[in-house]
């Protein structure tokens, strides 16, 4: 469940190997995600230049890639100093994660094929920190551990801690609530969305498994590209007999794209995908390259073979979903269909014009927020409060929960084809 904390060495390595595949071209594109990550929140360079040592790190390196052809040794030597503990200042943790969280969710699946330092292995992360995988470490890690977890699984280029989002993290803020644990899944989102699937049911079941007290309660809250993953591992977990599916009490999607997100379908999508993720966004310089993640997120794909993976059985997990929309309610027509900025209204309430992939969520389970962008659903105060109905006022929810604003607005955008 857990794995060795990343060294520098194996930053170092990885950066050099990625310099390696794009040379001078991939180093002004890390260093424009450095700056990004660098500057004040919500701030831009117009050059997309850091300053400094790490500006001299970085022309250094492109001076290098392009007179040697990317020596690794070369890069190394270049790098290290300004890496090396006790030398300039490292990029700061937190920052650091978004960078190779942003690298992951765009070129994930071949950081995992050429085995780079950089790709992302699955973890239970709290604090930034991953758990250890048996009973009596867990409970020495984690001794206020409560019976109630909430799981909380990111989206596309994201990672665990940027739950936290302008103050508020929707997933510690239900485990106050609810007196339980929040924990945190740390993965590479640039997967395929099944092959996610298959190793979350993997930590699902070790998880519960080590759990240092008697599991009374599992909520999943899952954000966009996660809702799909957990969507993945419950068909794929209840396919193979695994006893720890009837353990999800509830299954919360935030602007998961169920049916797709057309943005992406048409070709631009990446761009709007990242402009939306903190620190990500220089990395549509990357044009045409489209991770496995991306691709399934575009067309909703859970499983192989692009098999249906309807919801959960409403008997076991009760399933609730969050829809946003920029504009205001009784919007136009293309506000709808534009929905969150990446996600449409009727993507995210699972709607399709395929009876097959259509979900069926139970009446007063789905909600819409307005003036809500798709990253703004992890900060969104009326997003909060509406958890708060649903798991936490009702503890148990139900049937007669009344959504936020009504999950089918008038004149309702058409279904996806």
């Amino acid at each position: 469940m857990s794995s060795t904390p990343p060294h520098k060495g194996s930053d170092l390595r990885g950066a050099a190997r990625l310099a390696l595949d794009a040379t001078a071209g991939l180093t002004d594109l890390v260093e424009a995600l450095h700056q990004r990550i660098a500057s004040a929140p919500g701030g831009t360079a117009a050059d997309g230049r850091t300053r400094g040592i790490t500006g001299l790190v970085y022309k250094t390196v492109r001076g290098v890639t392009k007179r040697v052809g990317g020596s690794v040794d070369a890069l190394l030597g270049l790098i290290e100093p300004a890496l090396r503990p006790g030398g300039p200042a490292p990029l700061p943790s937190p920052a650091r994660e978004a960078l190779v969280a942003a690298l992951n969710g765009v070129l994930g699946d071949h950081l995992a094929a050429s085995h780079n330092p950089l790709a992302i292995t699955m973890q239970w992360r709290v604090d930034g920190q991953a758990l250890p995988g048996d009973a009596a470490a867990l409970r020495a890690r984690l001794p206020a551990a409560r019976g109630t977890l909430i799981l909380a699984v990111h989206g596309l280029c994201m990672n665990d801690l940027q739950w936290r989002r302008q103050g508020h993290d929707h997933a510690a803020a239900l485990a106050a609530e609810l007196d339980g644990t929040a924990i945190y899944l740390h993965y590479n989102s640039g997967l395929p969305i099944p092959v996610n699937g298959q190793l979350f049911a993997v930590q699902m079941a070790q998880l519960l498994a080590a759990w240092p007290v008697p599991v009374q309660r599992v909520v999943l809250l899952t954000h966009s590209l996660g809702g799909l993953v957990a969507r993945s591992a419950l068909h794929q977990a209840a396919a193979a007999g695994q006893a720890w599916v009837a353990q999800v009490d509830d299954l919360v999607f935030l602007g998961t794209p169920h049916a797709g997100a057309p943005l992406e379908r048409a070709g631009h999508g990446l761009d709007v995908i990242l402009a939306n993720t903190p620190y990500a966004a220089p990395l549509a310089r990357v044009g045409q390259v489209r991770s496995a993640g991306i691709t399934d997120l575009r067309h909703g794909h859970c499983l192989a073979h692009q098999q249906p993976c309807p919801l959960p059985s409403p008997a076991r997990t009760r399933c609730w979903a969050v829809a946003a929309q920029w504009g205001a309610a009784g919007g136009s027509l293309k506000s709808r269909w534009l929905g969150d900025g990446l996600v449409p209204l009727v993507s995210a309430l699972g709607q399709h014009s395929d009876t097959a992939r259509a979900l069926a969520f139970q009446p007063g389970h789905t909600a819409v927020v307005h003036n809500t962008s798709h990253m703004q659903l992890l900060s969104s105060p009326a997003v909060a409060a509406q958890l708060q109905r649903w798991l936490v006022a009702g503890q148990a929810g139900g049937a007669d929960d009344q959504p936020t604003e009504s999950a089918h607005p008038p004149s309702e955008p058409p279904l996806l084809p």
